[in-house]
């Protein structure tokens, strides 16, 4: 009774499955084969199985990994059947997806008749979940390495160059109160005025590529400096308010929520045609949230790529995703934009 339940269990499993199972005799003649099976492979492709001709398979395959290549038919494993096949990735061409990549196991089930059971499982979900995982490793690893390298710029203009400049400008001063003409002394104000604007350029560029003061103090204290620096060269008043309880966050999403408030201040200053945005900062039990809103002349987001700091709309959802935030960017003409942020605090 056990003996013949356990057989009605195996067979309703290979009637039912939905992975692809397919029985071999010793010359690679098929015997048989499930209803899964039967869905993928062309009828073309089973009658010549099924007739037994020399390279049925090769008219599906397209090759499996091994240790040297992603898809080779050397040492194929319908015909070298010393090797271990029981597990290996294979390619097949499917009746309706094109070309599957596949786990598969080709292993003898009975040494008397050399019967193979060529069982077959669908790869296509796992490998899209490692692509997406690879993918987002990569830019979470290029974005870092491009902060690190603005943090070592932004470094260089302050301590080195800035440093020098101002070394000149006392060197200068100096020289204004020695004996000479007033026409050198005029030339010497000149150059003094040329330098003090050269190093005004140098502090900004230093502080837009990286403010110390997102690594040393954080969110709230980087926004009010970079705000009050964009009223003061373009004339953009932001209403700031931040209700954090001074928190810190860890520097990855600190840097991600100021580089995406940075872009869309940015975009509405260039874009939305306006001389005010609100941006609010505050955090609730659950999230820390951002929400940059203006009364501009909007535009549609679906058509739409702004430019601002350089990684656009696109850019700033990728950089969400990359701390699992969600971002929502609604505009309509003639009404305006909000971008609200929203990053669960289990990421913090």
């Amino acid at each position: 009774m056990k003996n013949a339940s356990k057989q009605d269990l195996v067979l309703k499993l290979y009637e039912n499955s939905s992975e692809p199972i397919l029985f071999f005799d010793g010359e690679n003649k098929l015997i048989d084969m499930n209803l899964a099976a039967k869905d993928i492979l062309d009828p073309k492709v089973q009658n010549s199985l099924l007739s037994g001709l020399e390279g049925g398979m090769c008219l599906a395959c397209r090759g499996y990994m091994n240790e040297h290549e992603e898809m080779t038919c050397q040492g194929c494993y319908m015909m070298n059947q010393q090797k271990d096949f029981s597990s290996f990735q294979v390619y097949l061409e499917t009746r309706d997806r094109g070309v599957v990549p596949y786990i598969a196991s080709f292993q003898m089930i009975d040494k008397e008749s050399r019967t193979h059971v060529f069982m077959l499982r669908d790869l296509t979900k796992q490998l899209e979940v490692k692509d997406t995982l690879y993918k987002s490793n990569l830019m979470k690893k290029t974005i870092n390495a491009q902060e690190m390298e603005r943090k070592r710029i932004s470094r260089e203009l302050h301590d080195s160059i800035a440093q020098e400049l101002i070394s000149s400008l006392v060197e200068l001063r100096v020289l204004k109160y020695m004996n000479i003409s007033a026409e050198v002394k005029d030339k010497i104000y000149q150059t003094e005025t040329s330098i003090n604007r050269l190093l005004e350029e140098v502090r900004n560029l230093s502080v837009e590529l990286r403010p110390a003061l997102l690594d040393d103090l954080g969110l709230e204290a980087a926004f009010r400096t970079h705000f009050k620096w964009l009223e003061k060269n373009y004339g953009l008043l932001v209403h700031f308010t931040a209700e954090m309880g001074g928190t810190r966050f860890n520097n990855e999403v600190e840097t991600i929520v100021y580089r995406i408030c940075q872009e869309a201040v940015f975009n509405a200053l260039k874009y939305a045609k306006v001389d005010e945005v609100t941006v609010r900062l505050f955090k609730t039990e659950n999230h820390l949230e951002l929400i940059v809103e203006d009364d501009g002349i909007g535009f549609d987001p679906n058509s739409y790529e702004s430019q601002g700091t350089g990684i656009g709309l696109y850019g700033m959802r990728e950089r969400a995703e990359l701390i699992d935030a969600e971002i929502s960017i609604n505009s309509e003409v003639g009404v305006g934009t909000v971008v609200r942020l929203k990053i669960p605090l289990s990421e913090l």
